[in-house]
């Protein structure tokens, strides 16, 4: 009681209080009332002395144990040269003693080219040692590792750079999970969630999980050790299993909810490995699908006759017009494209008449602030059409896709609201009309993740009826200038009415 409740932002509604009573919001409106209930109910009564409380955010789309695990890894993001990334790589080896060297993070667009094995050996030469490209559709090894993972010369991989991409990166993935423990797994998990929490995210989208996550997602639901809620998207490895068990959209608990299977498409627009209609502005090459067409309508295909929902990464629009014919066959309602990072005016009509939404990371348009340089000044104002997905009246969804973008969701909306104008972000000069406003960000941020993944009836707001999942924060963001937004802090967050941070 006694503070400012945003309990919606489109439309934007407030309150001075709210109760939450057996998990859900029972009564939002005047603070004495409030008191009134609480003290007949037995509940505890918090005076917000006039801060500023607001629905948790819904991070529609990122790697929960790759989050967890990252903590621990290698950050290399912000590094200017390769003399700095050996720097760091030597600093970090000296105070850990894992099996493996993990990193993440390097851009070589910022290092003045590609890394390469020989770099890592000069450091590192009796431990395997893996470097995610920040988008971790690439990544660079050392000898030692490709000795380990027994890495041959293919589209995908090149021993003698070290640089191995895509499909046979997932090979190289592949190889080191296997060494890793269901316990493991539970570890990053839940690293990953008490993090995710304190940046006051409460609900996320985790996908791309695989059969070790999936188990280690459901003993820690059983032990009561997750803070935050679930959605899981599957690997399509797992179909075969969903089949004999006969699962179906939105099985699991109150924290975990099984609802769809994800399918990584194509690549990264950084590693020219998206699959564009054109070639790249910079590069002969269109890129790729990591996927054909029809085994990706077979994946399709079965999902839909289980009821699931499909998540389907597309970064190139090439990848796009590819995933939308496939879904034109199978109707279902919300099929997902995420990322849709590259989209044409004809695609985001075709998409409002087919239903589909959208999980977008507003933070890539400043990732990626070489976009132009990729796909040209006049496929610019293709890049992140974040406005005209909401005019056309596509739901989007706002998520991270982190590690590869930090889960704080204030730099989120920055990024949605301003697209790269403090930076001076080329991005921003053919596309400043994809700017959203405020509203429409935090909207997108807590009720269009719900929606994209059909929880909207019990999340997203803090309407009567939902659940009582809220955050304080610090400031309240419609009264900070916009370059200020991404420092707006959480104080604390709430889970089902109970503080869990």
């Amino acid at each position: 009681m006694n503070g400012k409740i945003y309990l919606s932002f489109k439309p934007l509604k407030t309150a001075e209080a709210i109760v939450v009573g057996n998990e859900k919001v029972i009564y939002t409106g005047d603070s004495e009332k409030a008191r009134k209930i609480a003290e007949e109910l037995g509940g505890e009564v918090v005076d917000l002395k006039g801060k500023i409380v607001m629905p948790g955010f819904i991070d529609s789309h990122l790697h929960l144990s790759s989050l967890g695990q990252s903590l621990k890894m290698l950050n290399l993001k912000g590094t200017k040269s390769i003399k700095e990334l050996k720097e760091k790589l030597k600093e970090y080896v000296g105070k850990t003693n894992t099996s493996w060297i993990l990193g993440f993070g390097w851009d070589q667009e910022e290092l003045g080219r590609y890394p390469t094995k020989k770099d890592l050996d000069e450091v590192v030469n009796d431990k395997p040692v893996l470097l995610y490209r920040t988008c971790f559709h690439v990544a660079l090894l050392n000898t030692k590792a490709i000795e380990i993972v027994g890495l041959e010369e293919g589209e995908d991989a090149d021993p003698e750079t070290g640089i191995v991409k895509e499909n046979a990166l997932e090979k190289v993935r592949e190889a080191i999970n296997e060494a890793l423990t269901v316990e493991d797994y539970k570890h990053f998990i839940e690293e990953g969630a008490k993090f995710v929490l304190s940046q006051g995210v409460t609900s996320v989208g985790f996908v791309s999980v695989n059969k070790k996550s999936l188990r280690a997602l459901l003993e820690l639901d059983k032990e009561g050790k997750l803070p935050i809620r679930v959605f899981v998207y599957l690997d399509p490895s797992l179909l075969e299993g969903l089949k004999d068990l006969s699962l179906t959209r939105g099985v699991g608990s109150k924290k975990v909810k099984v609802m769809g299977i994800k399918v990584l498409a194509d690549g990264s627009l950084g590693a020219r490995t998206a699959w564009l209609s054109e070639p790249y502005e910079d590069s002969p090459t269109t890129g790729h699908p990591n996927i054909s067409k029809e085994e990706l309508r077979e994946i399709v295909r079965e999902a839909h006759q289980l009821g699931l929902q499909m998540a389907v990464h597309a970064i190139g629009d090439k990848t796009t017009d590819m995933i939308l014919d496939i879904y034109e066959e199978f109707s279902a309602e919300r099929n997902r494209i995420e990322h849709a990072s590259i989209l044409r005016e004809d695609q985001i009509k075709r998409m409002k008449r087919l239903g589909v939404v959208a999980s977008v990371q507003p933070r890539f348009v400043i990732s990626d602030w070489w976009a132009v340089k990729r796909v040209g000044k006049r496929r610019a104002k293709w890049v992140y059409p974040f406005k005209s997905m909401l005019e056309e009246g596509i739901t989007i969804g706002f998520g991270t896709d982190s590690p590869i973008e930090p889960v704080n969701p204030w730099e989120s909306v920055y990024a949605a609201v301003t697209r790269g104008k403090f930076e001076g972000i080329e991005t921003y000069d053919y596309t400043k009309d994809e700017c959203l406003s405020l509203e429409e960000s935090l909207h997108s941020y807590t009720y269009g993740s719900a929606y994209i993944m059909h929880a909207e009836d019990e999340l997203g707001t803090l309407e009567k009826g939902k659940f009582g999942d809220f955050i304080i924060v610090d400031q309240d963001p419609f009264e900070v200038k916009e370059e200020e937004l991404k420092d707006i802090k959480v104080l604390e967050v709430y889970v089902s009415g109970s503080k869990n941070y």
